[in-house]
């Protein structure tokens, strides 16, 4: 979730289906493992009191509420994936959170990432895989401490995000250690499969930027779920098909809606709205994992 006139304030913080998948292995979807288990975490909460950017029909003016910033890891036999990494750890040190100036929004976080990822034994270093819905502030605000992992992103998010634009509004600050790492790219439109059994796969969905993605998991007791970044910010953008003032494409983001419900009808996938508060209350309280 992300209005343009945040960006710079929060950028501050950073410097203080049988288809074939594309996968290192190369293999077709399988049955997903048993010990596939998906953490919620929170990385931060939104108050606003003016959601009007995120419908460019006028629908949301002057309409506040309260969003969730999460960030999700997904651990596997054959490693641990970090699937966002929500507001700079900058934000839990401050009293009463961040008021960026002029923005009708207040962001906390009440616990670090860092903090969450110890009660599981888990320091950055130890993060095998790391990927992105997209490098907006909020979901990739802590990427520069996993340089160390494996990152997979979309070729188009890739080019946006360490474009000459992006350098020029400063906003590489927050993801900078990322730009002289060897990326695993997405490109075409297959998905990609992480860990070559089908359990984990990431879906392009662009839209709301250049290279917007979704991940699908598939556990064996809670079957298939879908994080869907944001494709729909808000409770109502799925239910009206809401698209946000500051998306990248209008129209691409309305494929990609049509695209991953799709996907969901076909895998019988739980969407989780990853800005949802009650998507993220639903899911099992951390440390327990949704398995």
């Amino acid at each position: 979730m992300k209005a343009l006139p945040l960006l710079s304030a929060c950028l501050a913080l950073s410097a203080c289906a049988t288809a074939k998948t594309s996968t290192g292995d190369a293999k077709g979807v399988a049955d997903a493992p048993a010990s596939v288990k998906l953490y919620a975490m929170d990385c931060g909460r939104v108050q606003a009191s003016d959601y009007g950017s995120m419908a460019d029909d006028g629908s949301m003016n002057g309409v506040g509420g309260e969003g969730i910033n999460p960030c999700y890891l997904i651990r596997h036999p054959k490693g641990d994936l970090l699937w966002d990494t929500g507001f700079s750890e900058a934000i839990a040190d401050m009293p009463g959170g961040l008021r960026p100036q002029g923005a009708p929004m207040r962001f906390e976080m009440p616990r670090k990432l860092t903090v969450q990822l110890a009660e599981l034994g888990l320091a950055p270093a130890d993060i095998d895989y790391l990927s992105f819905s997209h490098m907006h502030f909020d979901h990739a605000g802590n990427a520069n401490l996993f340089a160390s992992a494996k990152w997979i992103v979309d070729a188009d998010e890739y080019a946006s995000a360490f474009s000459e634009t992006a350098h020029r509004r400063g906003e590489v600050t927050h993801y900078s250690a990322l730009e002289h790492v060897k990326p695993v790219l997405m490109e075409g439109d297959a998905p990609y499969d992480v860990f070559g059994d089908g359990s984990v796969s990431i879906h392009q969905a662009p839209g709301h930027t250049p290279g917007h993605t979704v991940l699908l998991l598939k556990t064996a007791k809670s079957g298939a779920v879908l994080l869907t970044g944001d494709l729909w910010p808000l409770g109502a953008s799925r239910e009206r098909s809401l698209v946000p003032t500051y998306n990248s494409d209008r129209e691409q983001t309305l494929e990609s809606m049509r695209r991953v419900e799709a996907l969901a009808k076909d895998t019988g996938a739980r969407v989780i709205q990853q800005h949802v508060l009650a998507h993220f209350t639903a899911l099992p309280a951390f440390p327990a994992p949704l398995e």
